[in-house]
């Protein structure tokens, strides 16, 4: 049988990650000498008001190979075949990490992915790829199906503010906004497995609507999520207004985890989605 493993940068809701048996494996927030798994030891909401509360910047490191041959071993010594999605990358050191880790393995038995983007457009490339392994599909074929799936994913997303992707050394080419933003607020994308920026708003109502015209301008969708970090409200009416574009009207609504949140800040709400094969 074929398993899935992916890490905690995909956003996924724990409860749906549990419900089609995934596996996803921490990465660490650091406040100075304290260390916490992703998800684990410090929960989203409380990573913010820490986060908001303290002087001390959050740094973030990604898993050992060591983590990911335990989760390996586990699930091969189980007969199953593993398929390992993980975060761009360009951005995290945790593809290789996979990537090491599954050299301790016959090649047949794990094979690791980068999914070139990061947040909620790597949670629903991981959903896509647990369904079609729980249709029993072959790993040659899911393998072929993410490949095919890569650039059809986009992720799209505001920020407050560029501070934290600035200090954390992750901005890349969205450094072209800094100095110029003052009340501006961001647009941005992952493209080619960096973040970009993508443009720019007065506001951020403008910037809301701005990223609702970008989705629907990638109509028909074969998935569509909202991921946010700390205003679920905001996040649950950017969902209503995109549900119909969704599937079955079926939008996911995920929180930006501490390790994504480390570098992000407050204040992020993105959408994530896959084009339909047209």
């Amino acid at each position: 049988m074929l398993k899935i493993v992916t890490d905690s940068t995909s956003d996924l809701p724990p409860k749906l990650a549990q419900e089609l048996d995934i596996a996803v494996v921490p990465l660490y927030v650091h406040f100075g000498q304290e260390v916490f798994r992703d998800g684990i030891d410090i929960a989203a909401d409380d990573f913010y008001r820490r986060q908001a509360s303290t002087p001390v910047f959050p740094t973030t490191s990604a898993p050992g190979p060591g983590v990911f041959a335990e989760a390996y071993k586990g699930l091969v010594d189980q007969g199953h075949q593993v398929i390992s999605i993980h975060i761009s990358s360009k951005l995290s050191a945790t593809y290789q990490a996979a990537v090491t880790a599954s050299q301790d393995f016959d090649s047949s038995k794990v094979t690791v992915i980068d999914s070139q983007t990061i947040s909620l457009g790597l949670g629903l490339m991981t959903l896509a790829v647990a369904r079609a392994a729980a249709e029993g599909q072959s790993l040659e074929q899911v393998v072929a199906q993410v490949e095919q799936t890569i650039p059809r994913v986009r992720t799209v997303f505001v920020l407050d503010t560029l501070e934290y992707l600035q200090k954390g050394g992750r901005i890349g080419r969205a450094q072209a906004f800094m100095g110029s933003l003052l009340n501006v607020k961001p647009i941005l994308h992952v493209k080619d497995g960096e973040i970009h920026p993508l443009e720019r708003s007065r506001s951020r109502a403008k910037a809301l609507n701005r990223v609702y015209e970008l989705v629907s301008a990638r109509s028909p969708l074969e998935a569509l999520g909202v991921v946010y970090s700390t205003t679920p409200e905001e996040a649950k009416e950017m969902a209503d207004r995109l549900a119909d574009l969704a599937p079955d009207r079926e939008v996911f609504l995920a929180q930006v985890g501490p390790v994504l949140g480390a570098h992000s800040g407050y204040g992020v709400l993105g959408v994530a989605t896959i084009r339909a094969e047209i």
